[in-house]
């Protein structure tokens, strides 16, 4: 895309751009062998979700982030949309430094960007617009993901055990002739070996023998409806719970009949 049309269209966003609102994002369907000829596939990074909309940093649920100045210093003056991640397996540190008031831990971070909403154009057009504002104004807080050409579906398996292998969370294909869609969209999916889901703390219920006075299950709801998660707690999960009307991730093997999930198992509290 020329760097003419860059420049009028940034122009063009610079003179329309409002007070900031919490952004409507969008959010990843679950892939499940469906149709993704002509599709691209990317890691998908166990980080926190990092929208900038312009002007501020908004997470998943609307918080506003409070980064350094010199984080944000060179973002665009348009929104981008992506993950703030360092390494793999480092979601606990990661979500504690986002949610710090302190600068402290983040010049290990950078946004990895999947996604330019409000561009014009199939996804490489969008990220095309990015990756020409970063020529003029480099950064190192922003990285672009990579986004591979899908070949089949053994492709996809064969990049998905590359990613577990590393310790990496799993895999995101996209549609890249889709636009950016602000709800759950079929046109984003993500691949797990281990399926997880989020969904709300509704009860907490007390254990029995050795976890008396301790947390022994609590009970959620989400899409799929209501229901108990009994295991994969540690001590201080059990003493210290998540809060009802918290967040948490479960791992799962699959539904029920009744459309609930089977094998529940607690992983983590939603930070953000």
């Amino acid at each position: 895309m020329g760097r003419l049309f860059f420049a009028l269209w940034l122009s063009f966003i610079g003179l329309c751009h409002l007070k900031a609102a919490p952004p409507e994002l969008m959010l990843l369907d679950t892939y499940t062998n469906q149709d993704v000829k002509n599709w691209v596939m990317s890691e998908k990074l166990d980080g926190v979700r990092g929208y900038w909309d312009g002007q501020q940093l908004f997470t998943r649920q609307n918080n506003i982030l409070t980064p350094p100045s010199y984080f944000i210093k060179d973002f665009p003056p348009f929104a981008i949309d992506g993950e703030l991640f360092s390494e793999r397996n480092r979601f606990e540190e990661i979500s504690a430094i986002v949610r710090s008031q302190k600068d402290k831990g983040w010049e290990s971070l950078k946004l990895y960007v999947f996604d330019v909403p409000n561009a014009p154009g199939n996804l490489f057009e969008r990220l095309s617009l990015l990756k020409d504002y970063l020529h003029i104004h480099p950064t190192p807080y922003i990285r672009i993901i990579e986004q591979i050409p899908i070949r089949n579906a053994a492709h996809i398996r064969q990049f998905l055990a590359q990613v577990e292998a590393q310790q990496g969370e799993g895999v995101v294909l996209r549609n890249p002739n889709a636009p950016y869609e602000t709800k759950r969209s079929s046109q984003i999916l993500k691949l797990k070996t281990a399926l997880d889901e989020e969904c709300e703390v509704i009860a907490h219920h007390q254990g029995k023998g050795q976890f008396e006075n301790m947390l022994g299950s609590l009970t959620c709801k989400n899409h799929r409806g209501v229901f108990r998660i009994g295991s994969g707690f540690n001590f201080s999960d059990r003493t210290n719970p998540p809060p009802i009307g918290s967040t948490i991730t479960y791992k799962y093997r699959g539904i029920n009949k009744n459309g609930l999930p089977k094998f529940a198992t607690y992983w983590r509290k939603k930070e953000n």
